[in-house]
């Protein structure tokens, strides 16, 4: 019933999709969508719940914590952009379909703030394995830029079915790596005096 939905409320939108549909599309009665999962709105939020955890789940699960640094953020692009890949319906739902609408867009903000710890943490252990530690505010926005740039480049995935998740998460770590490496070694841009 939740792939059901999750196809559904990705192709319509919460507002266009109906329980009707929802119910065609499991193969299954109305009555029995409403039995199991509640009302629309809760049905759209075990949607949200299930997507965002499997998320998490491959993040976590493929980076390691003794793993060195570069090799724990590369794994853990990894994993975002395969399950973008593997999950477009679900990304969509997570990322398109619940941003704009309340009360989704709270949920999707405690899910996203939860992500943004879990990258800030990794920034914090990858520094302080090099003996330097950085303030917890300038971790938070590192977390959030590397968080909402591979948020982007997964809605461009998604977009792009011949796109290959490996070769974007290739992408991103370029793009991540190159700047967290100086980072880690305590070099910082400055703007020019004057």
């Amino acid at each position: 019933m939740l792939d059901a939905a999750v196809r559904v409320f990705s192709r319509r939108g919460f507002h266009a999709a109906s329980m009707d549909e929802i119910a065609e599309d499991a193969g299954i009665s109305k009555p029995m969508v409403y039995a199991y999962l509640g009302t629309k709105e809760e049905l759209f939020v075990a949607c949200l719940h299930r997507e965002g955890t499997r998320m998490t789940e491959a993040i976590a699960g493929a980076a390691a914590p003794d793993l060195a640094a570069d090799e724990r953020l590369w794994r853990g692009l990894r994993a975002f952009f395969g399950f973008v890949g593997a999950h477009r319906d679900g990304w969509a739902v997570l990322y398109r379909q619940a941003r704009g609408s309340q009360p989704f867009a709270a949920e999707l903000a405690a899910m996203r703030a939860r992500l943004v710890e879990v990258v800030a943490g990794m920034l914090d252990h990858a520094l302080r394995a090099r003996g330097r530690e950085v303030g917890e505010s300038d971790l938070e926005v590192v977390a959030y830029a590397l968080v909402g740039a591979s948020e982007s480049l997964a809605d461009w995935l998604a977009d792009h079915p011949d796109a290959d998740p490996e070769r974007t998460a290739t992408r991103m770590m370029n793009v991540a790596w190159l700047g967290a490496d100086q980072l880690l070694r305590g070099i910082t841009w400055r703007p020019p005096q004057g």
